[in-house]
């Protein structure tokens, strides 16, 4: 797929033999495979207010990411692209105090100007934007280009109670469920404002549930609405449906979410989750995993995600307008053009060794109804067929995908180094000409622990456009798609303390 195989191939060579170092822990942290961090150790509990303070933690990371984007074709509206974001995080835990503790966390990602999109360009940008606020550097208060770069934020502030199996938060604060996730791959991670409790009382199984009075997306400098589009301030996140307007949906519409987990079977993973913004729409998701022992580690894990999207809209008569089903507001080719209902299937089949090799096939199939609302950073077809940066939950599009994963270390070849690759094939619907056309994507990630505190990954994805025509009723005549070929490379570093 032209030369930048080559490159990405020797990218990936340069990080897996980087210097070999010995295993070891985060002694505080551990970074998960979607870069976003748990905590080994935690503040244990005091009997005074003032230890509550000075027992408390703080947990560091220096971060650094950089993007850059190439087009296989430059127009006028695609240009290839980069951008760096430098920083990192304090996060402060304090102890508990009669079950009561509060985290503060501060974030900033500052862009260095040898590699960043000059300030009239900065439009251009794709997987970088995160790393800034483009309302910060392209528009000041005059309307004008100042070019501020740069972003500083208090990502997390909220307070917690713990009692018993049960633990509640209230503040701004990071949410993990099928519909909300943190989704801290570049910068400063996705958080929500509101309420949240989450139980573990009964055996077997979690339960979560929030109450979200706003959203603060990763280029936000400040919280917003959690799905009227509108505007910098306001929700802008690529999966939004822009017919969801501030004058269809107001500006004070909430997010309420419940999600259970059950493993009481032996070998069966349960999950059912319910998101809801009242009088817009809401999403109910049924999942299911079963593990198939089959001797001497081996193991194979069907599994199946079903998910139904309701249109809320003048159900209760706040709203008087319909939704459109397409997000980009095209409905040229949509059964029901006006509504928001629609549905998901998708089936994915794991095969785990037991060591350093495993195996997924999955596919996903959204119904020929409306695509897919998800602007909350939980990916529709994540974990099934989603490749990096795809965004695959558009109406009757079907993606394939096989996946495979080695670890090197449990290989006995290279400590502390992983690796893994996407082959998806996306086929979107033809007949609908804002949709985006067919492709194949190729999604490699190399991840490796170059010293105590210090880990590095490279990412890459390479997506070969497959040309799609369409009918165009205007001229009846057929007309091709607009090229989406390119080839996109990430490099990140973290260390933390």
């Amino acid at each position: 797929m032209r030369k930048t195989v080559k490159i990405a191939a020797a990218a990936a060579i340069c990080l897996v033999g980087a210097t070999n170092a010995q295993a070891f822990n985060h002694e505080k942290i551990k970074l998960k495979g979607n870069m976003s961090m748990t905590y080994n150790q935690l503040p244990k509990a005091v009997d005074t207010l003032g230890e509550a303070f000075t027992e408390g933690m703080v947990y560091g990371r220096l971060r650094a990411n950089a993007f850059y984007w190439d087009w296989d074709e430059e127009t006028s509206k695609n240009k290839d692209n980069r951008n760096m974001g430098v920083g990192g995080s304090l996060v402060y835990k304090s102890a508990p105090l009669a079950g009561v503790s509060g985290t503060l966390g501060l974030y900033t990602s500052q862009n260095p100007e040898f590699w960043r999109m000059d300030k009239d360009e900065v439009g251009f940008s794709k997987a970088g934007k995160d790393t800034f606020s483009r309302q910060q550097v392209r528009y000041g208060g005059d309307g004008e280009y100042n070019g501020h770069y740069g972003l500083t934020v208090l990502g997390q502030a909220f307070l917690q109670y713990d009692f018993g199996k049960t633990s509640v938060k209230a503040g701004r604060q990071m949410f993990e469920t099928v519909f909300t996730k943190s989704n801290d791959t570049k910068m400063i991670p996705n958080t929500f404002d509101g309420i949240t409790v989450e139980t573990k009382e009964i055996p077997d199984t979690k339960i979560q549930a929030a109450y979200f009075t706003a959203q603060k997306l990763r280029d936000h400098e400040t919280a917003h609405d959690v799905i009227a589009f509108g505007g910098w301030d306001n929700n802008d996140d690529s999966a939004i449906n822009k017919s969801l307007t501030t004058s269809l949906v107001g500006t004070d519409n909430k997010l309420i979410v419940v999600e259970a987990n059950n493993k009481s079977v032996k070998n069966l993973k349960l999950k059912a989750g319910y998101a809801l913004v009242p009088d817009v729409l809401s999403n109910l998701t049924l999942e299911a995993h079963y593990k198939i022992p089959l001797g001497d580690k081996w193991s194979l894990t069907p599994g199946v995600r079903y998910m139904m999207q309701s249109d809320q809209l003048g159900v209760s008569g706040a709203n008087d307008g319909k939704g459109v089903a397409n997000r980009k507001v095209n409905t040229t080719g949509y059964t029901n053009p006006d509504s928001l209902d629609g549905s998901l299937l998708a089936a994915r089949l794991d095969l785990n060794t037991g060591g350093a090799f495993k195996a997924r096939l999955g596919y996903s199939k959204i119904s020929d109804d409306a695509d897919i609302v998800a602007p909350w950073r939980g990916f529709a077809t994540g974990g099934f067929t989603r490749a990096m940066a795809q965004y695959n939950w558009d109406a009757n599009t079907k993606t394939t995908m096989i996946r495979f994963d080695y670890d090197f270390g449990k290989a006995g070849i290279m400590d502390d180094t992983t690796f893994m690759m996407r082959y998806a094939i996306q086929d979107f619907d033809d007949s609908k000409p804002g949709v985006q056309e067919d492709s194949n994507i190729i999604h490699i990630d190399v991840k490796k622990k170059l010293a105590p505190g210090l880990e590095g990954k490279i990412r890459v994805g390479m997506v070969d456009g497959q040309g799609s025509e369409y009918y165009d009723a205007a001229t009846d005549a057929m007309k091709t798609k607009s090229d989406v070929s390119y080839n996109e490379y990430r490099v990140e570093l973290n260390y933390f303390f």
